[in-house]
């Protein structure tokens, strides 16, 4: 690691986009969580538009080498694939990478250093009935060129089968990526001294960092 590479501004600007994210998130019991639904018959918890990820149970028997060798648990399963993704760009002879302040309501600190683009398919399809998600049209074959593209597997011990894409797309140094300035260009140096911050930089960007 590069002692010299001062990622103080950087720390200053992730804080600043934390304190300046205006958002709320408030802990409430299933049978409130709007669109959300729970079969009587199977207790299975699903979104109304088939979409996102439902919770559903396990039962596990002959695990031989764990603490316990059956078991019955709770888990998130998501068939759909998501996508994180980062940009790279090679500008004025140094090669930079594009993450984003994202925010998601288990957040510790409201937002962290995530990927320019994480996104699930249901997001890119707009099941949400929101809008798409800024730079997809990088990650679906439009615009850039694809560097590196790996399927790995969620935290196993939480999601069902849950598959993740890890994506790097590079774009020529001409061009000008519409960002806002909850997004950053950062250099590798800046990147691996980030990864020993805690709680700076979320678990799907650090899967994309093994990319770089």
């Amino acid at each position: 690691m590069n002692d010299d590479v001062d990622i103080v501004p950087i720390l200053a600007w992730l804080k600043e986009r934390q304190k300046s994210y205006p958002v709320t998130v408030t802990e409430v019991g299933v049978n409130e969580a709007k669109g959300w639904h729970t079969d009587p018959a199977t207790g299975n918890i699903t979104h109304e538009s088939g979409k996102f990820f439902s919770i559903i149970g396990v039962k596990v028997t002959g695990a031989a080498d764990r603490e316990i060798p059956s078991w019955d648990q709770p888990m998130l399963k998501q068939e759909e694939i998501g996508i994180s993704g980062v940009l790279m760009q090679k500008k004025n002879g140094a090669t930079r990478y594009l993450f984003y302040a994202k925010f998601e309501p288990g957040n510790v600190d409201t937002v962290q250093i995530s990927p320019a683009l994480q996104a699930s398919e249901g997001n890119l399809s707009l099941a949400h009935k929101g809008k798409r998600p800024r730079l997809a049209e990088y990650f679906d074959g439009t615009k850039g060129t694809l560097v590196a593209s790996v399927l790995g597997v969620e935290d196993g011990g939480r999601f069902y089968h849950k598959l993740n894409r890890s994506m790097l797309v590079e774009i020529p140094e001409s061009e000008e990526v519409p960002v806002t300035e909850d997004y950053i260009w950062l250099t590798l140096p800046e990147i691996k001294k980030l990864l020993r911050v805690d709680k700076v930089v979320n678990s799907l960007a650090r899967n994309v960092c093994a990319l770089l």
